[in-house]
């Protein structure tokens, strides 16, 4: 078998489909993207298509070898997620081509199910304990939220209060048997960090997401001191080596995206480096299904998995929706905040070509904030 193509597709809301063509006519998708951009991810793909037409597909570490350390400047998040997608598409045709799910390649499945959360706001405050509630309504067990807008390096009372007030508002409203974890996208500061954390704490935090941003992760240890909330971190992270500056640092979770950090092969490795430091894996994904399938396919065959992260109804996708590129939307079918094992060769799911060539396509950017004085904010 040999690979005869790779066409990458730009699908609202700001997705990047990757479809991967061989010559026996088994194909294989993947989600190689960076959120904003897209284009981008999509250029690298056709310029890594030049090694990969007329290969083998499954000789899959091979290629992964090739194609991360072929090139003599390596690494970020361009390539990354570039090469993501590549393996992820990679290990749908190793899957089809024996006829079992991937899980089955990487081991073998450890649990029945995954539990899921969805996403609610937060940071533009407005009605977050409704929102939490409907997910409550809906069967989700665990939801995630913003809880600040742009924030100050060393912000005022107000502002600290104001994120206090929004998640005790949340808890209140769900009760104690539900969970709430509350991502700060890095707009903390080491010094706002010390001083919000432990003010959340008497609301009992699933975890705190990125409290700083990646560059300073090597001070991320001095916030896991300082609170008895778990910390989490690792979506702007893109390989086992930038894993690295963290797993030693009292974190409680780890968070690679399976369409930025390698693909399925090199989530697998930063999980195992996890599991060795007693860190759980809950996979970053607020992106489509192909990116949804590859992570409950790792997560499936990984013992110290936590959670996974899903898309279906947060703000981002307006007009296009998780479940709209699926030829079988039941695969993702959550059951009291669960997810059962998926039973189909491959990635598990059947995408819609129709509906993919339909897409008309997108330029998606996040936005850009600003402070009071007119500088940066991190978003």
């Amino acid at each position: 078998m040999k690979i005869t193509a790779l066409t990458t597709y730009l699908v609202a809301p700001r997705w990047c489909f990757l479809r991967v063509d061989t010559d026996e006519g088994i194909v294989g998708w993947g989600e190689p993207v960076i959120e904003g951009r897209a284009h981008t991810v999509a250029a690298a793909v056709d310029e890594l298509a030049d090694y990969l037409v007329g290969r083998d597909p499954l000789t899959i570490e091979a290629h992964w070898q090739t194609l991360t350390k072929g090139g003599f400047y390596r690494g970020g998040p361009i390539l990354s997620s570039a090469v993501a997608g590549i393996d992820q598409a990679l290990w749908d045709i190793a899957g089809r081509a024996l006829g079992v799910p991937v899980w089955q390649l990487l081991g073998g499945a450890v649990r029945d199910r995954i539990r899921v959360y969805s996403w609610i706001g937060g940071d533009r405050p407005d009605a977050v304990a409704e929102a939490a509630v409907e997910r409550k309504q809906q069967g989700f067990t665990a939801i995630k939220m913003n809880a600040s807008a742009e924030l100050e390096p060393i912000d005022t009372p107000r502002a600290t209060l104001g994120i206090v007030e929004r998640v005790a508002a949340v808890r209140a409203a769900v009760g104690d048997e539900f969970d709430i974890a509350v991502d700060f996208h890095g707009r903390l500061s080491v010094a706002m960090a010390r001083r919000v954390l432990p003010l959340l704490e008497p609301y009992l935090p699933f975890f705190v997401e990125e409290p700083l941003v990646p560059e300073v992760s090597e001070r991320i240890g001095e916030i896991a001191s300082a609170t008895s909330i778990p910390i989490a971190t690792g979506e702007r992270l893109y390989s086992r080596w930038d894993f690295r500056r963290v797993l030693d640092q009292g974190i409680a979770v780890v968070q690679p995206d399976l369409s930025h950090a390698g693909g399925i092969s090199e989530v697998r490795r930063i999980a195992a480096a996890a599991e060795t430091r007693d860190i759980a894996v809950a996979p970053h994904c607020p992106l489509g299904p192909i990116a949804l399938a590859a992570s409950l396919q790792v997560g499936f065959a990984t013992p110290n998995l936590l959670i996974q992260e899903q898309s279906l109804g947060i703000h981002y996708n307006t007009g296009s929706d998780l479940l709209d590129y699926l030829v079988d939307p039941a695969v993702f079918a959550y059951r009291d905040g669960y997810v059962e094992l998926l039973s189909g060769p491959g990635l598990g799911i059947e995408i819609d070509e129709d509906a993919v060539r339909r897409a008309a396509g997108h330029r998606w950017r996040n936005p850009v904030w600003q402070r009071r004085d007119g500088s940066f904010a991190e978003w």
